[in-house]
């Protein structure tokens, strides 16, 4: 700290707050630590008894919180957000779009593993609306050493936060089972998946019912890749009895099966797979193949996803295609490794309310 006269404070950074009394109306801070003093500051600090301040003195090599909480945000600022006005260190970042937000954990781990910066985001690969809270970050002390920032900007190239837009809008459902094909009974599944669909502004553009037979059903997927739908969803037949016979079409139909089976409860018998526009199956390579990706690897084009839905979809509140959909909803390729890595936080814990997503399920 330095001590020096209050009219010669422009452009000097205050040590400490400075609180102004007013009798029956405040007593705040009038000025907070870390606050730059300017020109039109001087008249009030005097008028505060402020003759002398006690100011930061700046040394080569180190970067003032508000600078630094702006070096933060380009680190941080991917598409489709802004971030708010710098205020006592701080900024936050807001989504500017509905959309997917998905985040670089890697790289957030690296970041935060470095002495004095804090960044702290919401779950990744969550639904947000625009005007959503995504981020906030700043560093711990009012001046951080310039290395340190440095450092932490070396991390990622590219921004490690992004909303991506809502992309898929059309969807095709595929409803099996012999005992809705015949009239048996209703069919209820459908009406919940619509449902599900909407709130992506997703719409159903295609539907047909089928018996358990696996030439049905696999004529049916084909047909509805000739619809135009983006994304096509098979409910039922999804289990290991004699008569279930939907994962099996769906490969016969030509898809390249990412996994039949998820650590998730309710939903372990789910299915995802990739199936080419044209029809011509999926060829061997790391367009929808491989095992892993970048955290924000878009689906190549010319592939749409088909998922196997299994029947807890239609009856529970919360299931693994309420994870996976905004995901795929967003464009994103789904690999293996991402629905591996839902077995922490996969377990729904079926309360007498449900509140997801505002809940541990899928985190």
């Amino acid at each position: 700290m330095k001590l020096i006269d209050t009219k010669d404070a422009v452009g000097t950074v205050l040590c400490h707050d400075i609180t102004q009394i007013v009798k029956g109306v405040t007593k705040d801070a009038r000025f907070r630590k870390g606050h730059i003093v300017t020109e039109e500051d001087i008249p009030v600090l005097l008028s505060l008894g402020k003759e002398h301040l006690y100011i930061w003195e700046t040394t080569e090599g180190s970067v003032h919180e508000n600078d630094a909480a702006l070096r933060l945000q380009k680190i941080c600022q991917g598409s489709n957000m802004h971030g708010t006005p710098v205020k006592e260190g701080k900024i936050e970042l807001i989504a500017d779009t509905d959309g997917l937000f998905i985040v670089n954990s890697d790289a957030l781990l690296s970041i935060n593993s470095i002495p004095d910066i804090t960044i702290a985001t919401r779950h990744g690969c969550t639904a947000v609306t625009k005007g959503s809270k995504l981020a906030g970050f700043r560093v711990i002390p009012l001046v951080i050493e310039e290395q340190l920032l440095a450092q932490a900007e070396a991390v990622s190239k590219e921004p490690i936060l992004d909303v991506v837009p809502w992309k898929i809008k059309t969807a095709a459902v595929i409803t099996t089972g012999s005992e809705v094909y015949h009239g048996r009974i209703q069919d209820t599944f459908t009406p919940v998946i619509k449902d599900k669909l909407a709130a992506y502004g997703i719409s159903c553009i295609f539907h047909k019912l089928c018996d358990d037979k696996t030439e049905l059903i696999q004529q049916a997927v084909h047909e509805a890749v000739q619809s135009g739908a983006q994304m096509v969803l098979c409910t039922g037949g999804m289990s290991v009895d004699p008569d279930d016979r939907t994962p099996g079409a769906i490969k016969a139909a030509g898809a390249h099966i990412v996994t039949y089976g998820s650590p998730v409860l309710p939903g372990a018998m789910f299915l995802l797979g990739y199936l080419r526009k044209d029809g011509s199956g999926v060829p061997a390579d790391n367009a929808v193949t491989s095992p892993e990706h970048a955290w924000n690897e878009k689906l190549a084009d010319g592939y749409i996803p088909v998922m196997g839905l299994p029947g807890c979809v239609m009856y529970a509140a919360s299931t693994v295609f309420d994870i996976v959909l905004p995901r795929v909803a967003a464009g994103l390729r789904v690999a293996k490794k991402d629905i591996i890595a839902l077995g922490e936080g996969g377990l729904c814990l079926s309360c007498p309310k449900c509140t997801f997503p505002n809940c541990g399920f899928g985190k």
